[in-house]
């Protein structure tokens, strides 16, 4: 099912959310402590904010406001919350998210729409290899979302990938939910036991967390990694907590898809401007039709393209392209400009690397300094210089490397508190 708004004309599209934006404002400026004093302190006349355009009236959010601020972003009465979330805090201090009834179908359905878009339908059964606790939204999410489409679910969550293909067995799946880098390991494991995986019911996978297209949304090296083994359609998706939304590729595979209900997304550059379509830009939310803690020109710090020219499936939406990186993530390397992204992309062709880490430091000389961490199976004495020759083919560049084991490397990437792996760590001064 394709909301009606989906496919109406950008201009119908633009005047739809800018009809909500009023509700929005007058909202915020009474429920919100923080966006009321920044409208005071701004001498910003809401009335007087009617379009898009008008929004860059509006000073942006940034993460540390919401991370010093959090208790004056909140809407509504304590009694109204009824679901606590926390951001993985990758780029600072975890924030905790709170939502009321109504935002919590509003996260369904965000996901029903998302989960359509990437072919999701009532007959299909989702094995889902997320986790649903650990104050995760995306867990929640999927699930409700799920429910709504009307699908099946199986809440097996990340690893034991024995219990996974058991699951495979004993219920039938069609379809997976699960971060990309896993998949691999599952080809693995099954031809370490004999499993012809392309025998099995599973037929698409959603994945979070990881890229697996380029910036011409062709698949990179970790989608063709796992299509060249498993004859699976990959759909990516794009979310966060704080925008409560998700874009998810269709079946045509040319980036996430805009739902105009729920969120207003712009696109700026360093001085807070609005970039053209063929240029990055930072991913600047303001969402619609949240209740316990809406956000008004939130900065999310992830870069990306967009696109505005129709999709094949009917929807007239803007669609988004896979995540170049985190603004704070970027490196100067060496005179090259990076993102970790990058990295891991180059790592994953490398078959003899199992699992890695990547460590940003600064040097003696006051520069940023790369060390990858690679876990390999053989200690050959040969790895390292070939790892470097890879990064200089691709990139120019080679960055420090560090031969250990594959458990070695997990005993760092599996912190505790952790819903993912840890797979970059930052400690620039």
């Amino acid at each position: 099912m394709i909301p009606d708004i989906e496919i109406r004309s950008k201009a119908e599209i633009k005047t739809y959310q800018e009809t909500r934006l009023p509700g929005l404002l007058t909202y915020l400026s009474k429920n919100s402590k923080f966006y009321a004093e920044k409208f005071r302190g701004n001498n910003i006349d809401i009335s007087e904010i009617k379009t898009l355009e008008d929004l860059a009236k509006i000073p942006v959010t940034t993460k540390e406001d919401l991370q010093k601020r959090t208790g004056d972003f909140i809407c509504v009465d304590p009694g109204k919350i009824i679901d606590y979330n926390t951001t993985s805090g990758t780029l600072g201090e975890p924030v905790t998210f709170v939502l009321t009834e109504n935002d919590l179908e509003r996260l369904a359905y965000n996901e029903y729409l998302s989960l359509s878009c990437s072919d999701g339908h009532p007959e299909d059964i989702y094995q889902m290899m997320v986790t649903i606790d650990r104050r995760f939204m995306a867990g929640i999410a999927y699930f409700l979302g799920l429910r709504k489409l009307g699908a099946g679910v199986v809440r097996v969550g990340p690893g034991n990938t024995e219990l996974q293909f058991d699951t495979f067995k004993r219920i039938q799946p069609t379809a997976l939910i699960t971060v990309p880098s896993y998949l691999v390991k599952m080809i693995d494991f099954a031809e370490a036991n004999g499993i012809d995986i392309n025998k099995t019911s599973v037929k698409k996978a959603v994945c979070i967390g990881e890229p697996i297209r380029g910036n011409d949304f062709t698949l990179n090296t970790l989608g063709k990694r796992i299509t060249g083994k498993w004859d699976i359609k990959l759909y990516s998706t794009y979310a966060s907590t704080e925008m409560g939304a998700a874009f998810n590729d269709c079946i045509h595979g040319q980036g996430g898809h805009h739902h105009p209900e729920l969120i207003i997304v712009e696109f700026l550059d360093e001085n807070d401007r609005p970039v053209p379509e063929n240029e990055p830009g930072e991913v600047v939310i303001t969402t619609l039709g949240v209740e316990a803690l809406p956000l008004l020109r939130f900065k999310t710090g992830d870069i990306c393209y967009h696109h505005t020219e129709p999709c094949a499936c009917g929807r007239n939406t803007m669609r988004i392209g896979p995540v170049i990186g985190r603004k704070k993530q970027m490196l100067k390397y060496k005179g090259t400009t990076l993102f970790p992204p990058a990295i891991y992309d180059i790592l994953n062709e490398i078959t003899f690397v199992e699992n890695y880490l990547i460590e940003v430091y600064t040097g003696e000389l006051g520069t940023d300094e790369i060390l990858v961490k690679a876990g390999c199976r053989k200690q050959d004495e040969q790895y390292e210089k070939i790892i470097k020759d890879h990064f200089r083919a691709k990139l120019r560049v080679a960055p420090h490397v560090k031969i250990m084991t594959p458990e070695e490397i997990n005993a760092l990437t599996s912190q505790e508190m952790s819903r993912k792996p840890v797979t970059f760590i930052d400690a620039r001064k």
